[in-house]
């Protein structure tokens, strides 16, 4: 028999819903504002026991270290100060204070400012380790400042592409104009709009339209106005090619890309140049927490974009749509590597729910969910209704968090798929049972197991690594940064001890539909 899982399933729709789900994972306190911050205590400590010698600060260390905090806004830390200047009267900085600022903003560059364990009651994607005192010394010694700072940092290119994205809109931010917000109301083609103006001037300076420094002009040339009907702010016609502009927008921020201006879209309009800035900047932050060198072999779970890639000796050779927990039931940051497949799957139902919601359900109930009962336990047997599909991956983690498959597939249509009770439901869970079955060279027991309608475990060769990550701003397949909203709204707090504001605008949720695995 199979353990009770954490993960709720489908069939609570048929029961009126479930006990509450395991306690969120949720940010654990609001963080002051503050810009830009100094470092603190919650800053990484370093490791090793080495301590730089006043002689080794010489002058031309001071300068490079000087010219390095300078350049710390490519790595999106410009707002935090790591080495105030000294007030008005007040003695210049010592060679203790440069000590322990460029610690404290190696152990940035190398692990992250802020420590996720402090803002998660449940993280364990492991972080870099690194001597940062042993190595300090060493490049101060050699002064080598320059070489020992620039390798910290991740070194891939997808951290690249999104530090010169956060150089661009930091650029943009400071010199573009606030965002005029755009009222709320619904706008379909065709519709003639006051606010269509506004969202041209958005749609434009986020790229999506041919820049230009008059909406109105750009508006122009999409609605095509008579010599008698000349283009103003209140005449503007909402027009199927502006709409197709706005389904790129909509794409690259997970929103159904229907082209209709609706609430979710606007608050994505809302954001300026800032606000991306902002994201970009805890995107690299999150980076820097992982380790440098991940698993050749591994499946990555974005369950901000909720989406799978899965890398083999190195090489993304399988991506796919996934569906992960909703707002308030959030599918937790974790390396937990999957162990067995799980054929035709049985669950098991929970006490609190077999003594709950189903303590006056009767034979005729079991019998139309495919239930029976052992050892005074609900079982749902294996069958295509079964609430974890045909197929669950085994993953080693206490907090029964798994991969699985679904009976109600046609999710996976919608843009928004944070609609789950934590666990990951995997678009054609089979398929892709399959192939990792195939590639750990047991896919002939895997269809066996399959066929024969029973609960059967495949155990895999060696465990696959799975890392579930929460990155609302990546690299995409067409290899540009995309944006995604915050559904957990896990951004805020790490964005604050970055040195920003609250975040400008309320972030977009996705609204649960089911009460799935």
């Amino acid at each position: 028999m199979q353990l009770a899982s954490g993960c709720m399933p489908v069939l609570a729709l048929a029961l009126g819903g479930f006990a509450p789900a395991p306690k969120p994972i949720v940010p654990t306190k609001a963080i002051a504002e503050g810009q830009p911050r100094t470092a603190s205590k919650s800053a990484p400590k370093a490791v090793g026991k080495a301590t730089p010698t006043k002689a080794a600060w010489t002058a031309a260390n001071i300068a490079a270290f000087d010219q390095i905090l300078a350049d710390r806004a490519r790595q999106g830390l410009d707002r935090v100060e790591f080495l105030p200047a000294p007030a008005d009267g007040a003695p210049p900085v010592d060679d203790a204070a440069r000590t322990k600022a460029a610690l404290d903003y190696a152990g940035a560059l190398a692990q992250g400012r802020v420590d996720p364990a402090s803002l998660h009651q449940v993280y364990t994607l492991p972080r870099p380790k690194v001597d940062l005192t042993t190595g300090l010394s060493r490049a101060l010694a050699k002064s080598d400042l320059v070489a020992w700072f620039d390798g910290l940092p991740p070194q891939d290119a997808e951290y690249k592409q999104l530090s010169d994205a956060y150089l661009a809109f930091s650029a943009k931010a400071s010199t573009a104009t606030p965002v005029q917000t755009i009222p709320s109301g619904v706008i379909r083609v065709g519709n003639r709009d006051p606010r269509v103006a506004t969202i041209v001037e958005q749609l434009a300076e986020s790229g999506y339209l041919p820049s230009s420094t008059d909406p109105l002009a750009v508006a122009a040339t999409l609605t095509a106005p008579t010599a008698t009907t000349p283009t103003t702010a209140t005449s503007i016609i909402y027009t199927q090619a502006m709409a197709e502009a706005l389904k790129g927008l909509q794409t690259d921020y997970g929103i159904a890309a229907d082209g209709v201006v609706g609430p979710e879209t606007l608050k994505v309009l809302n954001l300026g140049a800032g606000d991306r800035a902002r994201a970009l900047a805890v995107g690299l932050e999150r980076r820097r927490w992982l380790a440098r060198t991940p698993p050749p072999t591994r499946i990555d779970v974005n369950t901000a974009a909720a989406q799978l890639r899965y890398y083999r000796d190195g090489t993304m050779i399988d991506q796919r749509k996934v569906i992960v927990g909703e707002p308030g039931r959030e599918t937790p940051a974790l390396s937990s590597p999957i162990y067995r497949l799980v054929a035709n799957p049985t669950w098991t139902v929970p006490k609190s729910i077999q003594n709950g919601e189903m303590a006056n359900v009767g034979e005729e109930y079991l019998t139309a969910h495919n239930m029976v009962v052992r050892d005074g336990w609900i079982v749902q047997q294996p069958g295509p209704s079964n609430a974890l599909g045909m197929v669950k991956f085994d993953m080693a983690n206490d907090q029964a968090i798994y991969l699985h498959d679904t009976s109600a597939p046609g999710l996976f249509d919608r843009s928004q798929r944070h609609l789950s009770h934590g666990c990951v439901r995997v678009e054609d869970a089979l398929g892709f049972a399959r192939i990792l079955a195939e590639d750990e060279g047991v896919g002939e027991a895997w269809q066996t197991a399959q066929d024969s309608g029973e609960t059967n475990f495949v155990p895999l060769p060696r465990r696959i690594p799975v890392r579930l990550l929460y990155h609302n701003v990546y690299v995409d397949d067409a290899g540009k940064v995309a944006f995604r909203t915050d559904p957990y709204g896990w951004n805020d707090p790490i964005a604050e001890q970055l040195g920003f504001a609250k975040a400008s605008a309320k972030r977009a949720e996705a609204q649960a539909i089911d009460i799935g695995p």
